[in-house]
């Protein structure tokens, strides 16, 4: 049984250190990510079902860049979950001369910088690569990873999030050099790089801060929930 019982509380210690900085919020409707400061949907494809009203989205939810643009402000004008400051997230260009890909510390490819300080680099790039702890297609050597493959490839963990696509997302960001073009992030691949604004990726809103000043309860509980079922049915036929 002590076996038993540790094994529980490592598997808790680990999925609890993946989501640690996502917090519940609107009964999982968005969760809180307290690392970044910012609210994300917890529909990671909400363009598929709930268009606000804005016509040029694919049925599959991916749209042009300035078509996600004006859906995010029609979801503003919603007041979307009582909020109007909903945006596309953000990644902060460093200024290196043209998208070099590379394979670490940079803006654009993969193991890109994600925070440092108060310092945001990506945001999608911190959520795929901290808070949910995934790998990128290569590693910082240039080197293949070991990611499985088809379906989800590098999206080992999408945490809470529901319909999360293992694709590409856009950023708010524009790349300055070049204006046909904005920055996007790869959840299948955990890259950052450029696309032409009239291709169609996904888009997903988040917001400033905390959409709800209320007790956090972590994003990761929805796991813990088996674990602490496991270990009170232990209890119970111990005695």
């Amino acid at each position: 049984m002590k076996r038993l019982l540790l094994g529980i509380s490592l598997f808790m210690l680990t999925v609890g250190s993946a989501n640690a900085a996502l917090f519940s919020r609107l009964g999982g409707q968005a969760y809180y990510d307290s690392a970044l400061n910012i609210t994300w949907l917890a529909n990671a494809n909400l363009a598929d079902t709930n268009d606000f009203g804005v016509t040029g989205i694919n049925f599959n939810g991916t749209m042009a860049w300035d078509k996600a643009n004006e859906w995010i402000a029609a979801m503003n004008s919603a007041a979307y979950l009582g909020a109007s400051d909903w945006r596309l997230p953000f990644m902060l260009d460093t200024g290196a001369a043209g998208c070099d890909l590379a394979y670490s510390g940079t803006d654009c490819g993969y193991n890109v910088q994600t925070k440092s300080g108060d310092t945001v680099y990506s945001e999608m790039a911190h959520l795929f690569y901290v808070t949910l702890g995934n790998t990128g297609a290569f590693d910082t050597s240039g080197n293949p990873g070991s990611c499985p493959g088809f379906p989800n490839f590098c999206l080992t963990n999408s945490g809470p999030f529901s319909n999360f696509q293992a694709g590409y997302y856009w950023t708010g960001n524009e790349y300055a050099p070049d204006t046909a073009n904005a920055w996007y992030f790869h959840f299948g691949a955990g890259s950052q790089y450029l696309e032409l604004k009239s291709n169609s990726l996904y888009a997903w809103a988040v917001r400033p801060g905390d959409i709800a000043a209320v007790i956090p309860v972590p994003g990761a509980i929805w796991l813990f929930g088996g674990a602490l079922a496991l270990l009170g049915a232990v209890r119970r036929r111990s005695r």
